[in-house]
């Protein structure tokens, strides 16, 4: 008998733990370590930050889910992961012993590394819904008096398409409300242009994006590295394609969203031959860790390099389908190494997302997601709005019922192939 430890209750670590259920040996214990006790659907927390959902409708509570299939559940954090002796170290004191550790943590958030950022500073965050929770209560109080936004990603930042759905989810529910008018929109990314995406660009999206951004009367600033942000103001230095200061910009705005860079937990972090500088988990082809073989990691904590050198810092982005993708290769090679084999399967590391704009909407689909690729496709319409709800609730559905399916292959697919043709 085997046991084996999951470290996280997201959106990656409730697919591994359902995924790893049906490929481990009925002997084989499973074990879902987390320090939050609900699963949140973090792909609606922009929904959440304009009051277009409640967080009660976003999230559930994971023990029960996973006990349904036999698989513990431990709602304490942990504090240290001791690779040496097989062990994690609780926050209250308790330790757990592991033969197999898969780390689905998702990141720490950065907000320390630029002063005044974030829901402890002076702008607000979608990452996380406690801060959508925060986030919402802001933007009552400022559509009761309105005046500037300013919206966007840090240098950094990995993680893009939220700060576009959210320019775009807010500026729909200003329209909404007849306040748009009253409303100056700047969106302020580390990209080197807009529609990067941390991709590089895919198809058209540079063209598209700015296309969406000159109808919706949204100024935007690339290269940009914000310095620092104070009450009502925002200091950022544009750069040029080489890298050097081009332009200082302060920013006037009454309410503001950045999303932050990541790091790596602390529990992680400073591990030695277990994490980058950064403190994300390093993986080989298997998603095992070289020097600890046993530990595996899957979603936003692991180690990507970006994908090509900009001028201001960019990270590679981690979609849900790439996430999927990694958690089937880890059920597939834990057991194929219980079984005495080698591992021998990899993920796809493609790149699908869809972003919804509040009454539109947009999708990519790279793949591979490091250029050239096989398919490189951007597109924008109504239908991208509707598939992504209906992937909110078809989600949201499959989780309660313990699936494992993966789902975004399901869905996106459907949505980009079938919903496309019809034209919606």
């Amino acid at each position: 008998m085997a046991h084996i430890v999951i470290v996280g209750s997201g959106l990656g670590g409730m697919t591994m733990a359902f995924e790893m259920r049906e490929n481990a040996r009925p002997t084989d214990r499973i074990t879902v370590v987390s320090n939050n006790p609900k699963f949140h659907f973090v792909p609606s927390n922009p929904w959440v930050a304009v009051n277009w959902r409640k967080r009660e409708e976003i999230e559930l509570d994971a023990a029960p889910l996973l006990e349904r299939k036999k698989i513990g559940f431990i709602g304490v954090g942990v504090r240290r992961v001791h690779p040496e002796r097989k062990q994690l170290e609780l926050d209250d004191g308790a330790t757990v012993d592991y033969d197999f550790l898969i780390l689905s943590t998702g990141p720490k958030l950065a907000f320390d590394e630029i002063e005044g950022t974030g829901p402890q500073g002076h702008t607000q965050s979608i990452c996380h819904v406690d801060h959508a929770v925060q986030a919402e209560r802001a933007w009552q109080e400022f559509v009761a008096d309105p005046g500037p936004i300013v919206v966007g990603a840090v240098q950094g930042a990995s993680c893009f398409g939220p700060a576009y759905e959210f320019a775009m989810i807010m500026e729909t529910d200003l329209r909404r409300r007849k306040i748009r008018d009253r409303v100056p929109m700047t969106f302020v990314t580390s990209e080197p242009y807009i529609g990067h995406l941390g991709l590089g660009g895919v198809g058209d999206s540079k063209g598209l994006m700015e296309s969406i951004f000159r109808s919706k009367h949204i100024k935007w600033i690339c290269n940009a590295r914000v310095m620092r942000v104070e009450a009502g103001q925002m200091f950022v230095t544009e750069h040029d394609e080489d890298g050097k200061p081009k332009k200082e910009h302060v920013l006037p705005f009454k309410y503001s969203m950045l999303l932050p860079a990541f790091k790596g937990i602390d529990a992680v972090f400073g591990v030695e031959g277990l994490t980058n500088p950064r403190g994300f988990v390093s993986i080989d082809a298997f998603q095992r860790n070289p020097k600890y073989p046993e530990i595996y990691g899957i979603g936003v904590c692991v180690a990507i390099p970006p994908v090509e050198v900009t001028p201001i810092p960019t990270g590679t982005p981690k979609t849900g389908y790439m996430i999927e993708s990694m958690v089937t290769a880890t059920a597939k090679n834990i057991r194929a190494v219980l079984d005495g084999r080698e591992p021998d399967k990899k993920a796809t590391w493609n790149a699908v997302c869809l972003a919804d704009f509040g009454d539109t909407g947009a999708a990519f689909v790279a793949l591979p997601q490091i250029p050239p690729r096989n398919v490189n496709w951007f597109g924008e319409g109504k239908w991208v709005h509707l598939a992504k709800v209906g992937f909110e609730k078809y989600f949201m559905h499959k989780l309660k019922h313990g699936t494992s399916e993966t789902v975004y292959e399901r869905i996106v697919m459907e949505a980009l192939g079938i919903l496309k043709l019809k034209g919606k």
